[in-house]
């Protein structure tokens, strides 16, 4: 997240999205993919974009260019360092052997009975925990409600993926300002179900849903310690749909 922080919108959506683009549904080729990076992080709302997600895979083809990366470990190998290399993210692989990977390490976790468990194992590690929110099985509010508390409780920062494209629960999917008012006020699951757009604002140093306000340092504190930003492979939709609300 961008440290520079003035007002309540600039802490509550700073750094949120981390840019996918040569991730499905987008899928654009590496180089597309980076002009768009590079095109949407000059854009008039650039500082809401974070890292450039990039495969493991595809990380020799980037060249030299100075980038802040987080990279999806879909070798099987971690990367060999290198000073762009914020953050890891990894699913399938035993988190004993992410130690050390980047200065920030994601394990994407299956929303299951041992979830608490799981969490507790990263926190002894030092890593942090990722939930999937859509993709080929969404979860249920209850069971992203319970991944946010547990994280919460054990006080586990994480990062979402996955069906987080517009701000507010809609249908089947969940939103990403849904996410972010289930971390910065706890009542998760009532905050994951919420649709109505007039029960959110963000004015001067406040952000509030419903009768609820929170400070700028409760912002800031949820977005560090919590839910620290989401993969999107598109950045410019959550952006347009965060404006089509007024939250910009």
């Amino acid at each position: 997240m961008e440290r520079t922080i003035t007002g309540a919108r600039h802490a509550l959506f700073g750094g949120l999205i981390d840019h996918a683009p040569t991730f499905p549904p987008e899928e654009l080729p590496l180089d597309q993919g980076l002009a768009e990076h590079r095109r949407v992080r000059k854009s008039e709302h650039g500082w809401i974009v974070n890292r450039f997600v990039c495969p493991a895979s595809k990380l020799s083809n980037l060249g030299d260019e100075p980038l802040r990366l987080s990279v999806v470990l879909d070798t099987g190998a971690l990367p060999e360092p290198n000073e762009r290399i914020e953050a890891v993210e990894a699913a399938g692989i035993d988190p004993e052997l992410l130690f050390d990977a980047a200065p920030e390490v994601y394990v994407e976790l299956p929303l299951r009975d041992d979830l608490s468990f799981r969490i507790l194992q990263l926190k002894e590690l030092g890593l942090r925990a990722k939930v999937r929110c859509g993709g080929a099985a969404v979860p249920s509010v209850p069971g992203l409600a319970e991944f946010v508390q547990a994280c919460r409780r054990l006080e586990v920062p994480f990062k979402a993926t996955a069906g987080l494209h517009q701000p507010l629960r809609h249908e089947d999917e969940h939103g990403f300002l849904n996410v972010l008012a289930a971390a910065v006020f706890g009542d998760e699951e009532a905050a994951l179900e919420e649709e109505d757009a007039d029960a959110f604002s963000v004015i001067g140093d406040a952000f509030t849903w419903r009768d609820r306000s929170a400070s700028f340092d409760e912002i800031v504190r949820a977005r560090r310690e919590l839910f620290v930003s989401f993969g999107s492979c598109s950045a410019q939709e959550p952006i347009d749909g965060l404006a089509a609300l007024g939250l910009l």
